[in-house]
């Protein structure tokens, strides 16, 4: 396999004053195309408005820095007008309708990683906005916006002539937008720093597993995903998707090595992660990890909804599963270098605390 799976960092595809928006290309990241994996960022700087736009891909947004509104609406449902803030993960299915505001003097940067197998361009996102310069109405004449909204000719060239930007817009310094509702967030929204562990390692880490009992809504968008807070320097054991799934992480925070051992043994990858990094590890690779000294925390979404995995080290591995007879044939080692390897590890489960 000759596919260059190094890390790499999103790139401005627009913006301006209110803020960017920022996507990994598959040309630069060739995983995205193969796994049909989108991948992009959302940066917004105060008054930030990103338009109503819908989505040819399903995805998962996790809020990375800051917090804002976002507003949601779902096929034949009101809008949803939810607080976010840094930590949060959201489940946007087809054909959900999204707009995105900072009001705060700090940045507001979301992630949004989705499944493109269904979209225009394997490894893209396509957005279809419904105002602004490239927004819908643009595209059709004046007699079918007026007919179909049952506006005169006048209000329509209004409608469609007023806002000269695309996507993202900067609103003037004390425009009132709608407040959030705290309901809304129920069933909409988790956040991942705040929410019980699936995985609590004294030393080693920490694991948010999103889920259709935590977050129901993630059972429509087909993917699975989680939050990984790894120690420093502890390490992640090396294990593997045994259900043929991809995994696509983006580092959040810190640092660490990551090694990759993909077919006939060879090591694929061996690279050092920092936050902004995006990388994916094909199906049924092996990816270890190990944390600089002040940690690393990484957010990933598996290509299914409820991924399984097999781990190579600890407790759970599966090499303490196979028989004393058939390690020491396999290795073709003595039973004391066998006993030696099955002995270790016992009490440790995915996460290694530093010796």
């Amino acid at each position: 396999m000759n596919l260059d799976l190094s890390p790499k960092l999103a790139k401005k595809v627009y913006g301006g004053d209110g803020g960017s928006y920022l996507a990994w290309c598959p040309s630069e990241l060739p995983m995205l195309r193969k796994g049909n994996i989108g991948a992009a960022k959302l940066a917004l700087e105060k008054d930030g408005l990103a338009l109503p736009c819908y989505s040819d891909s399903a995805k998962v947004a996790y809020v990375l820095q800051g917090s804002g509104v976002a507003g949601i609406v779902l096929p034949e449902s009101e809008e949803k007008v939810i607080a976010i803030k840094k930590g949060d993960a959201i489940a946007l299915p087809f054909g959900v309708v999204t707009w995105w505001y900072n009001k705060e003097d700090t940045g507001l940067v979301v992630l949004f990683l989705g499944d493109t197998s269904k979209a225009h361009k394997a490894g893209q996102f396509t957005d279809f906005f419904l105002a602004g310069s490239n927004g819908i109405f643009t595209g059709f004449t004046t007699e079918f916006v007026s007919r179909a909204w049952d506006l005169s000719k006048n209000f329509v060239k209004m409608l469609i002539g007023s806002q000269p930007d695309s996507g993202i817009v900067k609103l003037d310094d004390g425009f009132e937008m709608p407040e959030p509702n705290e309901g809304d967030r129920d069933g909409m929204v988790l956040n991942c720093e705040e929410a019980p562990l699936n995985v609590d390692i004294k030393h080693g880490g920490r694991v948010v597993v999103l889920n259709t009992k935590n977050l129901p809504l993630i059972s429509k968008v087909g993917l699975g995903a989680d939050l990984v807070r790894l120690d420093g320097s502890a390490m992640c054991s090396p294990g593997f998707s045994c259900d043929s799934a991809l995994q696509v992480t983006y580092i959040v925070s810190g640092s660490g090595r990551a090694q990759v051992i993909g077919v006939d043994g060879k090591r694929v990858l061996e690279t050092t992660v920092k936050a902004g990094n995006l990388f994916i590890v094909p199906r049924f690779f092996v990816v270890s990890k190990i944390a600089d000294p002040d940690g690393m925390s990484w957010f990933s979404i598996i290509t299914t909804p409820n991924p399984i995995f097999t781990q190579l080290a600890g407790r759970t591995s599966v090499y303490k599963a196979l028989s004393p007879e058939v390690l020491q044939a396999s290795f073709n080692v003595p039973p004391d270098v066998e006993e030696a390897f099955s002995s270790k590890r016992m009490d440790s489960e995915i996460f290694f605390p530093p010796n």
